[in-house]
């Protein structure tokens, strides 16, 4: 089996910056094996690729596709925590929040854009729990807002903690 780095870059995409946080936080935290990263919106170059509710001004499409950008910046954050994509070594949990109308109730669709990619990239290894939440309103009104728990590769000695 090829290594996330192979599968990333025959799937066309490369693991973009890690986004900048929008207040007091840090984009990833590693914990013994596991790297827990914050919630991720769907930015592209420091933009948010769509704005608005899920079932409103957005559509489930549209959504999917930024829940995909959206975990895609996660598994940025996660790798930059661990050292690089190739020690990410399983997806343990993933969290989609959606920004939903009223009457929207396809949140587990949406978060299937994320949960795919994952497996796209991960194979056996991108198998996950999951939560997929609507939710009034996301930060910047992004209609998706993704965390992720992963498995890292055990290291030879211990990582102090890092200043923010």
């Amino acid at each position: 089996m090829s290594r996330p780095t192979d599968r990333l870059a025959e799937l066309g995409l490369a693991l973009p910056p890690v986004a900048a946080p929008l207040a007091a936080y840090i984009p990833a935290v590693r914990t013994g094996n596991l790297v827990h990263t914050s919630g991720q919106l769907p930015m592209v170059d420091g933009k948010l690729t769509v704005a608005g509710k899920v079932g409103a001004e957005v559509t489930p499409e549209l959504a999917t596709e930024a829940a995909r950008t959206a975990v895609l910046n996660a598994v940025a954050a996660a790798a930059a925590e661990a050292g690089g994509l190739d020690q990410l070594v399983r997806v343990v949990k993933l969290v989609v929040f959606v920004a939903s109308a009223a009457s929207f109730t396809g949140q587990p669709q949406v978060a299937n854009g994320a949960s795919e990619l994952l497996g796209e990239l991960f194979g056996a290894a991108g198998k996950h729990a999951r939560s997929a939440v609507g939710v009034a309103v996301l930060p910047l009104d992004a209609p998706v807002e993704v965390e992720l728990v992963v498995e890292v590769a055990a290291q030879s000695r211990m990582q102090p903690v890092r200043e923010a």
